[in-house]
């Protein structure tokens, strides 16, 4: 069809996602009263007038064999015709879109003004079909909603870097597999969602546990979230895991933009792969071990890039099926870790002050589990994702905190 573009390789596979229907987001957390509907509607037309892709309707074919493909509307942007409003908490709502698709015909996202989750307070969430946007994307557009923040360069953000990637640097090849990490088993088993506000000293004090150097908020991440699959294992009397084929892998998202692609809208991202070392007792220790883990490297795509990018595009169908028994399986990666942030400091909207970001991932494949890290200068949420059921979220949740205040009293001491 005339105007209309094949998704490429990472937004197709988003666009088949076998757990669930593949939506995600950011929410966005305010102190004070909320604006009045009619004052966010003006706001996001000020701010996101004229972005190519927020006016882009998702096509696939009847049969499933080709790709989907993007159309523009026939109406042209409109962006405040995307604000929702609902007198419900983050959670409350996110219960309810796991199971909720994106309808055909309109652009696949919806900026949602919700209740805060304490009296006062009030939260925005940026919804969205994961084949529109990365995260990257997201704050991108949530930091120009924010005051005195520049809007969002129009033409910039069509402009899709294709040459150079940005990407971590070493990682096991596409085959290899690890240990699958048994989640608690708690409850029934559905997906759920849960979010917790971690202290705002915690994670700072952490990244001061390794002696002579400050460790990243990543490192920081993945250490703690390896701690976390050690419980597990340890709980499920699976002893040690011992030698390279026992590996447990975490999925980490890696933005590929290389400079110059700032703004940039649409999916410029890859998993990758990293060691968490579970063998380590040693929470400082296991910090110590994910140092430089997410070095990245600006490179070309590499030859079996294009061989199975290529053949995602002539095969979507097939490839996606052998995928669910590989790549989605729990001993490729039990645990996923994605960090989003807006570092500025005293961001507010309309005059209301910002007070934490929190991730909303999708559903995730089975029996793994997906931890979001959101940040901004007020401290960080951890949201956690399961397809295990709430009482499984709520426990890995409560996991985390305690493997986090493990590294935090080391720095205390």
């Amino acid at each position: 069809m005339p105007g209309s573009t094949p998704l490429p390789f990472m937004e197709e596979g988003m666009a088949r996602w076998p757990f669930g229907p593949p939506n995600a987001g950011v929410a966005l957390d305010f102190a004070g009263a909320p604006p009045t509907p009619g004052e966010l509607r003006r706001l996001v037309d000020a701010r996101w007038a004229d972005l190519p892709r927020l006016a882009q309707r998702l096509v696939g074919d009847a049969r499933g064999a080709r790709r989907h493909r993007w159309e523009a509307v026939d109406d042209g942007p409109d962006p405040a015709g995307r604000v929702r409003c609902a007198d419900v908490t983050l959670r409350e709502a996110v219960s309810g879109w796991f199971h909720t698709p994106f309808p055909d015909g309109p652009p696949p996202w919806n900026l949602h003004l919700l209740r805060g989750a304490a009296d006062g307070d009030f939260t925005l969430l940026f919804r969205m079909h994961h084949s529109l946007l990365d995260g990257r994307s997201l704050t991108t557009l949530l930091r120009a909603l924010l005051d005195g923040a520049p809007p969002v360069d129009g033409p910039a953000s069509v402009a899709e870097p294709r040459a150079l990637r940005r990407t971590a640097a070493g990682g096991p090849g596409m085959l290899t597999v690890g240990l699958p990490v048994p989640m608690p088993g708690k409850g029934e088993r559905k997906p759920a969602y849960t979010v917790v506000r971690l202290p705002a000293d915690l994670l700072r004090a952490a990244r001061e546990a390794v002696t002579g150097r400050r460790a990243t908020t990543n490192e920081v991440f993945m250490a703690v979230v390896s701690g976390v699959l050690r419980s597990c294992l340890a709980t499920a009397d699976r002893g040690e895991p011992e030698g390279a084929a026992r590996q447990v892998w975490l999925s980490v998202p890696v933005d590929q933009r290389p400079a110059g692609h700032g703004d940039f809208l649409g999916n410029a991202f890859t998993n990758v792969r990293v060691a968490a070392p579970v063998t380590l007792a040693d929470p400082v220790a296991r910090l110590a071990a994910c140092t430089g883990l997410l070095t990245t490297v600006t490179r070309p795509r590499g030859v079996a890039e294009r061989l199975v990018e290529g053949a995602f595009g002539a095969f979507p169908g097939t490839v996606q099926a052998l995928a669910r028994g590989r790549v989605f399986a729990a001993a490729y990666a039990p645990a996923a870790c994605t960090y989003v942030h807006l570092r500025e400091t005293g961001r507010t909207l309309a005059g209301r002050r910002l007070r934490q970001v929190t991730a909303v991932p999708m559903i995730p494949p089975d029996d793994t589990v997906t931890f979001g890290l959101g940040g901004c200068a007020q401290g960080y949420t951890l949201s956690v994702a399961t397809n295990s059921g709430a009482e499984d979220a709520e426990l890995l949740a409560e996991a985390f905190v305690h493997e986090l205040g493990l590294l935090g009293r080391v720095t205390a001491r």
